[in-house]
């Protein structure tokens, strides 16, 4: 059974950083890209980052050039620094991963149909 498990989330000032890490385990299929989503109460969850397997990543146009997505495959684990942070950013992050192929393509990299498996969420808060 898959799980992912995320850490690192807390409070923080705007303009402070975080780093949120998710934990990979029990994988018995392949795993085609893997994800950041956030969501907050009364909205859809929403993709925030995304990374295909071969390594390309995607972005939401809200935090390009401040979030970086990244994976270390020896240790399993999905990592997203976010860097500049803003109230807006607040929200519970989840990770998430993918066994089909359909993240491969364009903006689907992002959207929440895309993943079958996810964490239970991290929160992250940012005052102002």
């Amino acid at each position: 059974q898959v799980q992912l498990v995320e850490s690192g989330g807390g409070s923080v000032q705007a303009g402070g950083s975080l780093r949120l890490s998710c934990a990979a385990s029990g994988y018995t299929s392949r795993r085609t890209c893997m994800g950041w989503f956030r969501q907050v109460p009364g909205k859809e969850r929403e993709g925030v980052a995304g990374i295909r397997s071969g390594g390309s990543t995607g972005y939401a146009d809200s935090v390009k050039g401040r979030f970086t997505i990244s994976q270390d495959n020896a240790k399993n684990t999905l990592y997203l620094q976010m860097n500049s942070l803003k109230p807006e950013d607040t929200a519970n992050y989840y990770c998430a991963a993918a066994s089909s192929s359909t993240c491969y393509s364009g903006s689907w990299l992002l959207a929440v149909i895309a993943y079958n498996y996810w964490g239970q969420g991290t929160q992250v808060t940012v005052s102002s």
